[in-house]
């Protein structure tokens, strides 16, 4: 089966850092992009940044130039350093992928658990 996993979530202060990870596990063919999404409270979640298996990176503008998102093909893993963290980028990220999977080469978007990151004094 295959997983995606989230690590590195936490408190925080403003003006800290956090580097979260996320590791894919299982038969995993390809990653075609995979990334950062946010949720705070209430129903919308928020593109934060993606990188695809190429290495083209995007980045909402909230984050931009205090996020960097980057990969680690051979471990299958994707990290998102977060400095200079803001009261405001408190949520909970979720990993999500699209990947091709399993003998038959297979599409399939996956999401992890989560992990929330508390900005505050």
């Amino acid at each position: 089966q295959v997983q995606l996993v989230e690590s590195g979530g936490g408190l925080v202060q403003p003006g800290g850092s956090l580097r979260l990870s996320c590791a894919a596990s299982g038969s995993i063919y390809s990653i075609n992009i995979i990334g950062w999404y946010r949720q705070a409270p209430g129903p919308q979640r928020e593109l934060v940044a993606t990188i695809t298996g190429g290495g083209s990176t995007n980045y909402a503008d909230s984050v931009k130039g205090r996020f960097t998102i980057s990969r680690d093909n051979a471990k299958n893993t994707v990290y998102l350093q977060m400095n200079s963290l803001k009261p405001e980028d408190t949520a909970v990220y979720y990993c999500n992928a699209d990947l091709v999977v399993g003998r038959f080469r297979s599409y399939r978007d996956v999401w992890g658990q989560g992990t929330l990151v508390s900005v505050s004094s």
